[in-house]
């Protein structure tokens, strides 16, 4: 890893976001979006029930505003795990060896300004460290090397986690052919971004980011650079509101044609009781022939349990990892991509050595709708 000990550029250099809450190419702020049928400006009032695409039958959550945050896990599996999907176990070493600020109203993210605060950590930019980038700062690094005390292995994990998505990715362009992608949670710009891949393996590919932090939002003309045969976007949505997110996708992406869902690292912030009800309802709203893939942090380290419990006593955004089980359980009603459920580095290995016996408080998989 390159761990950076520069920091980023203040606040008062980036460029503010437009107002209507999504960002734009350079050509679109050109006025290049006349006439083709581009995405126009957000919504300003409360999103109605989405009408579109014809495939979209979502019940509404019931909203629970006096809702305590969580402070642990109460790991339970309200369905059974579809056929075909078990974890398997990292197998014995052979060789040597994205998460997004959720406000408690999600509503705030629109009118939140982005400034950037440097006295207080903040989980995007700690993420970033351990990728190795350099939008952080000390008080992120801080914090970050706090928690590699108690769990060396984060940096492996963070990773792993990254390396999985560019398979994953290049995956479901080349050999799934998918040419639609909604990553949700996408986190601030690093290395390998979904774009980056999607549109090497294919680039008339459509990707479409949606995260609800201004600090991302500050750093996301950086994402939209992609290939000029294809098409980039981003949207300032939150994720706990699906048929918000699916709403504005629509505007960018068309729903009768086969679309992948990435979910990277993101449903550990969601609380355990919720995340399953989300995912449901994105994955009925695509067509046959989409894909979801995802990968998130389990509880079978009991250092990183521990760490996780020392950073959640502070942190503004709690993370929870979740049992195997579970994991297995978003799945459900999908065709398994091989090799199924696995740790992060054993999905489709560049090479079998890479993938034999590394670290593994990770589970990841891909799955396709019949």
């Amino acid at each position: 890893m390159r761990a950076s000990t520069t920091a980023a550029p203040p606040a008062s250099e980036h460029r503010p976001p437009p107002q209507d809450g999504r960002l734009r190419t350079p050509e679109r702020l050109a006025g290049g979006d006349a006439g083709n049928g581009r995405p126009g400006r957000v919504r300003k009032d409360p999103p109605k029930p989405l009408a579109a695409p014809p495939h979209h039958r979502l019940r509404r959550a019931a909203p629970e505003p006096d809702r305590p945050p969580r402070r642990g896990i109460r790991v339970r599996r309200r369905r059974r795990a579809a056929e075909g999907w078990r974890y398997h176990p990292a197998r014995p070493a052979t060789s040597e060896h994205r998460d997004p600020e959720l406000t408690e109203n999600p509503d705030e993210a629109a009118s939140a300004p982005t400034s950037v605060d440097t006295t207080v950590p903040h989980s995007a930019r700690v993420w970033n460290y351990w990728l190795g980038g350099k939008d952080n700062y000390a008080v992120d690094r801080e914090v970050a090397e706090e928690f590699r005390k108690v769990f060396p292995e984060i940096s492996d994990f963070a990773r792993q986690g990254r390396g999985f998505l560019k398979r994953a990715v290049a995956y479901l362009a080349d050999e799934a052919g998918i040419r639609q992608f909604l990553d949700l949670g996408t986190g601030m710009p690093t290395a390998a971004n979904t774009h980056e891949v999607a549109q090497a393996h294919a680039p008339e590919s459509t990707v479409v980011y949606v995260d609800n932090d201004p600090l991302v939002l500050a750093h996301a003309t950086a994402l939209l650079v992609g290939a000029p045969e294809g098409r980039t976007d981003y949207l300032h949505a939150d994720l706990r509101r699906p048929e918000a997110v699916l709403e504005a996708a629509a505007k960018t992406l068309d729903f009768d044609r086969p679309v992948a869902l990435l979910l990277m690292g993101v449903l550990g912030h969601i609380p355990e009781d919720e995340a399953p009800g989300i995912v449901a309802r994105l994955v009925e709203a695509l067509p046959s022939g989409s894909h979801l893939a995802l990968w998130d942090g389990t509880d079978t380290d009991p250092r990183g349990n521990e760490a996780l419990r020392q950073y959640n006593e502070t942190a503004p955004l709690p993370y929870w990892t979740r049992s195997p089980e579970w994991i297995a359980s978003l799945f459900d009603g999908l065709d398994p991509v091989e090799p199924g459920l696995v740790p992060c580095p054993q999905w489709r290995p560049e090479t079998p050595e890479v993938g034999a016996g590394q670290y593994g408080a990770s589970l990841c998989g891909v799955g396709r709708k019949p």
